[in-house]
């Protein structure tokens, strides 16, 4: 009764207050009945709560033991956490949430999934042998404002892996994997090799390639040859694990507070480190989109999940012979993958792991699973194809508004940030900030002899000749042409002696491997011009 009425209002577009009260919304009132009608939760992932939501990014960091986890995180906020333990032997066997509170203190796993405003209640399925081996360790620090890190047990090599944890522990970092933002695989220069339990975890990973970074750590005890070929081994071992045909993002450095041991790639630690910082200061930025993404992610298994839940329903006889055709529908698991991919139109890459989903089927009832229902079908449809794009335009609006300012401040990221010690401080176009002298005046004596050998007429050269010279330096004409806008500061057409040796200082800039500034910095102003740049 007045179904007209009702599909003319779902046209009505829904109003939201923010991005992440929007996806809370859509979630309880189109997704999660369907996941709860199918039995989503017992095949794949929990129900999501609002702390799911509302939490800050997270880091989580998975690595062999003696990798440098828990100095990394040291080594960001500059100083310890509650619980802390480092050493070359297997010291952190427990999971542990670092975040931020007004002061410090542990929180013991059981209590801590009994948090309603915490994120990790579901993680009380994996019973006390892992909640014994779980912690949450609280301080006050600027960085935990902005991000949550998770510190895991160093996994093990040798005899030692093959004894077991008590719990599921490639299930735990499958149940992180899914709600963090980010993935750091932590590998030392000095300890390449991938364990099989280190192999399980990283297949645990599989389906958040997306979010996974890896990062070669103690870069520093080898030197520039050696790491060459330990990189290349890296390379070569994450190939044979990770199946994705893009390369992996590597950051490779010497992520700890102590001297470098061979301090010849120096540099090359420095733009590693600011790239990977810049990476994780983005992850607060980003938040929304990637809790959007990963729920768009979780409805198109959920309708794939109903699909074969439903189906294999109705292929099931009303009176005898149950065992055996539920046994029969397990085995032939695959073609029923290929009927619904081939009558629904979906993506073979939408559907679950077939080993997996058959060894969850073994312990199913079949008919306590229900029919399909197209109503629930369609209301995630619609949350797809109409909120999720209303909630996609809102995410730009929100994105600059985390962008007037830095998304995480304090520890390691202020000391890079905001000192002479920064990554490129006082090189490129950066040499001589702070000096009283013009930087280019050191060299202003070798070009005026150029200048002049240029025809200058009144103290100036034109267009045309300065392109003459300046293509010698066989730059792009893209590259010439902003430098000849930045070099040209009158705005006249010509350039004087000044300008033209501003214009051969950048070109040196570029051609020693740094970037041209898209705004010239004060300091490269050329002194006879600074009055009218001010003006």
């Amino acid at each position: 009764m007045f179904s007209w009425m009702k599909s003319k209002d779902s046209d009505v577009p829904q109003v939201y207050g923010n991005v992440v009260e929007g996806l809370k919304q859509v979630y309880r009132e189109k997704l999660y009945p369907l996941e709860e009608h199918y039995k989503f939760h017992d095949f794949h992932s929990p129900a999501l709560d609002d702390p799911d939501f509302d939490a800050k990014p997270m880091v989580l960091l998975v690595g062999q033991y003696s990798t440098g986890k828990t100095t990394f995180i040291k080594y960001l906020l500059e100083r310890e956490f509650p619980g802390i333990r480092i050493g070359p032997e297997p010291t952190t066997d427990r999971f542990i949430a670092v975040m931020h509170s007004e002061s410090e203190g542990v929180i013991p796993g059981n209590a801590l999934v009994m948090d309603p405003k915490k994120q990790f209640r579901p993680l009380s399925k994996f019973g006390n042998a892992f909640l014994n081996r779980f912690q949450c360790s609280q301080l006050p620090s600027p960085v935990l404002e902005s991000l949550t890190f998770v510190d895991t047990p160093g996994i093990l090599s040798g005899e030692k892996q093959r004894t077991a944890r008590g719990y599921d522990f490639a299930g735990v970092l499958e149940w992180f994997a899914e709600r963090v933002d980010r993935i750091i695989l932590l590998f030392d220069a000095h300890k390449l090799d991938i364990s099989d339990e280190f192999r399980r975890g990283i297949e645990a990973l599989r389906g958040n390639d997306d979010k996974i970074r890896i990062v070669l750590n103690k870069s520093d005890m080898i030197d520039h040859q050696q790491l060459m070929r330990v990189y290349g081994a890296l390379m070569w071992s994450l190939g044979k694990v990770i199946n994705t045909p893009e390369v992996a993002r590597v950051y490779i450095g010497s992520f700890w507070d102590q001297p470098l041991q061979y301090d010849i790639n120096r540099r090359l630690f420095e733009a590693e480190e600011h790239d990977l910082f810049a990476d994780l200061q983005s992850l607060p930025r980003n938040a929304a989109l990637r809790k959007l993404n990963d729920l768009i992610k979780r409805a198109r298994l959920a309708k794939v999940h109903a699909y074969i839940i439903s189906h294999l329903r109705g292929q099931m006889p009303s009176m005898f012979g149950k065992d055996s055709k539920k046994k029969e529908l397990i085995d032939n698991l695959h073609k029923t993958y290929e009927q619904i991919q081939r009558e629904q139109q979906i993506s073979i890459g939408d559907f679950p792991q077939i080993e997996r989903m058959q060894e969850q089927l073994k312990q199913m009832d079949f008919t306590k699973f229900h029919n399909l229902k197209p109503k629930l079908i369609e209301k995630v449809d619609h949350m797809l194809t109409v909120d999720m794009q209303q909630l996609m335009k809102m995410v730009p609006q929100e994105e600059e508004v985390c962008k007037i300012e830095p998304s995480v401040k304090g520890g390691a990221f202020a000391g890079a940030e905001q000192s002479p010690f920064g990554a490129g401080y006082g090189e490129g176009a950066g040499e001589g900030i702070g000096d009283e002298d013009w930087v280019v005046q050191k060299d202003k004596a070798e070009y005026d002899q150029i200048f002049f050998t240029l025809s200058p007429v009144n103290g100036k050269i034109t267009g045309a000749n300065a392109k003459r010279h300046m293509v010698l330096s066989k730059l792009p004409n893209t590259v010439l042409g902003r430098i000849w806008k930045l070099s040209d500061v009158d705005r006249d057409g010509n350039l004087d002696s000044d300008e033209f040796a501003l214009a051969k200082h950048l070109i040196k800039i570029k051609l020693d491997g740094h970037e041209v500034p898209t705004e010239l910095p004060s300091h490269l102003v050329p002194p006879s011009k600074r009055g009218f740049y001010d003006s």
